[in-house]
């Protein structure tokens, strides 16, 4: 019960934050967002310590969204490099952390900005809002996640948005667990589903795109065609993924769903958070080729600031090892640092899907509501 109590409290403050749709209400957080230990907004200043005599009062500030974290100890050792005091504003999920940005560009609330991912990404270089910087740690950043030739956005984290599955009850039923996207949509899998409504749901708008990516909009067999399948083969439909996980997946409440909509981080943190240990997690994650996800979260300098110095040794350190290790265990999203290494939890159970869906930044940005929209029409009306 108490494993469950603080999964519940973690996966609620992950996915706060990362890809609610604006102007679609999406309240929930990005694929695998971390747990939230901290209080809101500005919440680490008070326990860190307190700048050296020499910072003169200089204060570096970061604009994130709600569930940005970090170890107290490592913003301390920044803080101690650079001689000065950092301050983080939290500003809610990702959209609407945006555009608070995007409104404040005439007089910048912040010196950075942490959290856009790649569902915004373009809204966010079109704002002209950033400020470019060719970071020397990009060279150990695989170019699969640089995704901003310009340099305004450079990438920190990433995670993937997948089909989750609960082990023992395939097991005690005698049917193969799903592996791939094709299986939700067989006889043999009817009523076994739920997934979160795209226009509310962080994790239903990225599975929406695993399936724009995967069938395309065009030809035999589209998108819409897979939800129109999936409809008829009974899914359910939540609007969010606590409502999905806690209320409807076998795993983890009295449901009868025994396939989500999650991330493929889950298996590592089920395992983290247990109070027994695990020689196997108790959820599986369908990492078939096209059947997933990936959220890349990036920092960037924004336009106007006065601490331009200090904003170049931020995005540094966070894309340096020393921050770079701190991520799994605080946001439960996989480092962007090929030099990092992930702590054995993630080594042992977390699986990392080859070949994710790909869909273009600007496709996104230009098609959201619009897919959104065909996709109500199609599953719910």
């Amino acid at each position: 019960m108490r494993r469950l109590l603080v999964f519940t409290m973690f996966m609620l403050a992950l996915f706060l934050a990362a890809c609610g749709p604006q102007p679609s209400p999406t309240a929930e957080a990005p694929a695998t967002s971390p747990p939230s230990s901290m209080p809101p907004a500005t919440a680490l200043e008070s326990p860190l310590p307190e700048p050296t005599a020499g910072a003169a009062g200089r204060t570096l500030t970061v604009m994130t969204h709600s569930s940005f974290d970090a170890s107290e100890e490592v913003i301390a050792a920044f803080q101690e490099s650079c001689n000065c005091q950092v301050q983080f504003l939290e500003q809610g999920d990702t959209g609407l952390m945006l555009n608070q940005a995007l409104l404040s560009k005439d007089n910048p609330l912040a010196d950075v900005i942490y959290g856009v991912d790649n569902t915004f990404l373009s809204r966010a270089l079109q704002g002209d809002i950033l400020e470019a910087y060719e970071s020397p740690v990009l060279a150990d950043i695989p170019d699969e996640f640089e995704l901003d030739p310009s340099h305004r956005m450079l990438p920190v984290d990433y995670g993937d948005v997948c089909l989750n599955y609960d082990k023992a009850w395939f097991e005690e039923q005698g049917l193969a667990p799903p592996s791939d996207l094709p299986d939700l949509i067989s006889p043999d899998y009817a009523g076994l589903t739920v997934v979160e409504n795209p226009a509310t749901s962080s994790p239903g708008l990225a599975f929406l795109l695993v399936t724009v990516g995967r069938y395309g909009e065009s030809g035999d067999y589209t998108y819409l065609d897979y939800w129109a399948d999936l409809r008829a083969n009974d899914v359910l439909v939540t609007d969010g993924w606590e409502d999905a996980y806690y209320g409807s997946f076998t795993y983890a409440s009295d449901g009868d769903r025994p396939i989500v909509v999650s991330y493929a981080s889950s298996p590592p943190v089920e395992v983290y958070f247990a109070e027994d240990p695990f020689e196997e997690a108790p959820t599986g994650v369908v990492t078939a080729d096209q059947s997933c996800f990936r959220q890349i979260e990036f920092v960037g300098i924004l336009r106007g600031t006065e601490n331009r110095d200090l904003a170049e040794q931020w995005i540094d350190f966070m894309l340096g090892v020393t921050f770079q290790e701190d991520i799994p265990l605080r946001m439960f999203v996989f480092p962007a640092n090929s030099q990092a290494e992930l702590p054995e939890v993630f080594v042992k159970f977390a699986q990392i899907p080859e070949n994710p869906v790909t869909v273009d930044p600007d496709a996104i940005e230009e098609n959201r509501e619009q897919w959104i929209e065909a996709w109500l029409r199609t599953t719910l009306r």
